[in-house]
């Protein structure tokens, strides 16, 4: 019995009109400042088109300009054309930043009307459709604009820009371009630019076939103008044309380096020869600059003296990725001899098989990282938030403080890690481990071994079925990095059968036999991870039932991106069930990526998904791998928000292009950014259909990629 203090009213009876009306007096009593907050959360568009004709309080508080002054149309899959045309309407005078990349279901002629937003002064437009007139006629309006983001795609004209046009991009101090044709874009007409981004994505051959070359620049007007820059970043797609094409922007800065460059950056996927200017460009960047952010090709990199002749001021990003730079070389080049540098924030070591060990010529692969470098690192590093050291084999040796999780450990201030799965196995085998089987990788043959009823077959991955093991030293590692809210772990030897732009892989490399020891108790150990936002877990074949995934579902309540590939035996899904039950608990859940060989797409499976009420986007990779259409579909109707339904299997074209047809045609009208690809993974078609997936989809969830460090910070938006 209730005492007489005690409120014993209970919302529970109350009618559902007067709980809600209870609920928005409860609300609206917060302050301003709160409510404020709350909206900042809302999209745009359902805040101004929606909320803000509730009462009148509202209405005010959403047109704060707080609110109006920045619109982040990206990924808001539900701004149809009339949405964004409406909201342009009702504030578009008062926006002054405006992203809408990857907006690639809106036409041209809605995003012609941006040219309404007078005050704009930034505007990420990538991923738009847009032409050379509707791109002139837009800036032409935007006198004020000083930061752009923009795609140059095959048919751009600069000729048809117009005065007013280039007097705007003039002004323009912050430029990223991404290039789907060669093309100077509009670099030249930007004679002010402090910060300039450059993504390559040109194919080197035309859907008819023609070759193309960077030739086609050569007699283009002008030449791009750098003598304020101040930032330099150069991303390639693989691809001859694309590194033909960044050496024509590379030969202006090597005529003269602007005096102001503190950031150059260029990331290339293989080789990438040096050139007579390119050399000149470095010794000229040697003598007269000091950078605070450095990434180079690694074939400028590798045998050379470079790094000793190079001047750096706070340094706050380096990425020596795939280099064979050797530990002795980085304590002593970078770091000069173990130098504090605080003011680092970001380092990628991905691929630098050597740089833990003080002679890159003398290790080989299954040699133990040398501790003592590392513990330099560490310490004169450690304020880092961002660490990538994965595709490379970093065994510690045994010894108490000296395993590289225990060092890492020491970085509290980690946002986002990144590591191949043999470093994070314990140096001495685990007693609770099952012994490692050698063709873990093939497909099992034959009959298996009969299992006695009640017996326990394998190691329970919990002890006692309570938690990880507390003495792991990957478990003791995330305990010390509470607020990590990226995590990978990679096999050293995976690779993603979906590489880009070239053929799917049919084979794949086994994994590092001390991968074996990393199992369901260290992926359950995961789950201390409060604030853990994304996940990627690569090549573990010791996974025995995916337990440890149960465990992450239940207590990494924030996670919104998982990608899981290629784990336990290569010939058997062993963690379907698991997987089941993990994603019940997935409500933030947006993104899901699978790879995983003779995967089966069913109802179990699709009927477990569709429980991640928030999701976006699936893509699922799968060599021998099959789906029931019934359950796909059953599975979209259910999912309201998912406008991604990527699929490469084992099943037939014909079969792939039913399911396909019928999904557009049964989804596409209600989701307007709707973007479905269904097709076999071997086929040889595979790379034409894939050319065309809207480059945001393709970068962040169709390819398999490590993400961490991959850019600096903050580099752009």
């Amino acid at each position: 019995m209730a005492s007489s203090g005690e409120d014993t009213s209970n919302d529970d009876d109350m009618p559902p009109a007067a709980a809600a009306m209870a609920v928005g007096a409860h609300l609206l009593g917060f302050s301003d400042e709160i409510l404020l907050h709350i909206l900042s959360h809302v999209p745009s568009t359902d805040l101004v088109l929606n909320v803000r004709r509730t009462c009148r309080k509202l209405a005010v508080l959403c047109l704060d300009k707080s609110l109006t002054h920045t619109v982040l149309l990206q990924k808001d899959y539900e701004a149809s054309e009339d949405k964004v045309k409406q909201l342009v309407k009702e504030i578009g005078r008062e926006i002054q930043q405006l992203n809408m990349a990857g907006c690639y279901w809106l036409s041209g002629a809605t995003i012609e009307h941006v040219a309404r937003c007078r005050s704009l002064v930034k505007v990420n437009l990538s991923g738009c459709h847009l032409t050379s007139l509707r791109l002139s006629k837009m800036l032409s309006a935007l006198q004020h604009l000083r930061s752009l983001a923009i795609d140059v795609s095959p048919g751009f004209d600069a000729g048809q820009l117009s005065g007013e046009c280039k007097a705007t991009l003039s002004r323009v101090r912050e430029l990223k371009q991404t290039l789907y044709t060669p093309s100077y874009g509009v670099v030249p007409c930007c004679t002010s630019l402090e910060k300039l981004l450059l993504y390559f994505e040109i194919l080197d051959r035309t859907r008819e076939g023609a070759i193309l070359s960077g030739q086609l620049m050569v007699g283009q007007s002008n030449v791009p103008h750098y003598q304020n820059l101040r930032v330099f970043y150069a991303r390639l797609a693989p691809g001859y044309i694309n590194q033909e094409v960044v050496r024509l922007y590379l030969a202006v800065l090597s005529d003269r380096t602007p005096e102001n460059l503190h950031a150059f950056l260029i990331s290339v996927p293989g080789s990438f020869a040096e050139s007579g200017a390119t050399k000149n460009l470095l010794d000229s960047m040697a003598r007269n600059v000091a950078l605070d952010a450095l990434q180079l090709p690694k074939s400028w990199l590798n045998g050379s003296s470079l790094l000793q002749h190079m001047k750096f001021n706070n340094p706050f990003y380096f990425s020596f990725s795939r280099c064979t730079l050797s530990g002795g070389h980085l304590i002593q080049r970078v770091i000069n001899g173990g130098k504090e540098l605080c003011s680092l924030a970001s380092l990628n070591l991905s691929g630098c098989v050597h740089c833990l060990s003080p002679d890159s010529l003398l290790r080989k692969a299954e040699d133990d990282i040398d501790s003592g470098i590392l513990e330099t690192l560490v310490a004169s590093c450690r304020n880092l938030r961002h660490l990538n050291l994965s595709a490379a084999h970093h065994h510690s040796s045994e010894g108490p403080g000296r395993h590289l999780c225990q060092l890492l450990a020491r970085l509290r201030h980690l946002r986002s890690l990144s590591l191949p799965v043999c470093s994070v196995a314990d140096s001495a085998p685990r007693a609770d481990r099952a012994p490692a089987q050698p063709a873990m990788h093939a497909v099992p043959r034959g009959f298996g071994k009969k299992v006695r009823i009640g017996v326990q077959s394998c190691p329970s991955p919990f002890s006692g079925q309570a938690g990880p093991q507390p003495s792991s030293v990957f478990w003791s590692l995330l305990k010390n990095v509470p607020f990590l809210e990226r995590l990978e772990l990679i096999g050293s030897n995976f690779s993603s059968a979906m590489p880009r732009n070239e053929p799917a892989i049919r084979n794949s490399l086994p994994p590092c036999s001390r991968a074996q020891n990393v199992g369901d108790s260290e992926v359950a150990a995961i789950g201390q991870l409060a604030f853990l936002r994304h996940l990627t877990l690569a090549q573990l074949p010791s996974i025995l039932t995916g337990s440890g995934l149960v465990s992450i579902g239940l207590q990494c309540q924030q996670l919104q991106s998982l990608s899981l590939a290629n784990l336990g035996m290569m010939g058997k899904v062993v963690y379907m069930s698991a997987l089941s039950d993990m994603l019940k608990h997935c409500k933030r859940l947006k993104d899901l990526r699978l790879e995983q060989p003779y995967f089966s797409a069913n109802a179990q499976f699709f009927q477990a998904l569709s429980q991640c009420s928030a999701l976006q986007r699936l893509c699922l990779v799968s060599r021998s791998g099959t789906l029931q259409p019934e359950a796909v579909l059953a599975f979209m109707a259910r999912c309201l928000h998912v406008v991604v339904c990527h699929m490469f299997t084992g099943e037939s074209l014909a079969t792939c292009k039913s399911l396909q047809q019928s999904l557009l045609r049964s989804f596409q009208a209600e989701r307007p950014a709707l973007n479905v690809v269904i097709f076999p993974l071997l086929h040889e078609g595979l790379t034409n259909v894939i050319r065309d997936v809207p480059m945001v989809h393709l970068d962040e969830i169709t390819l398999f990629k490590s993400r961490v460090a991959e850019e600096p910070p903050n580099l752009w938006w």
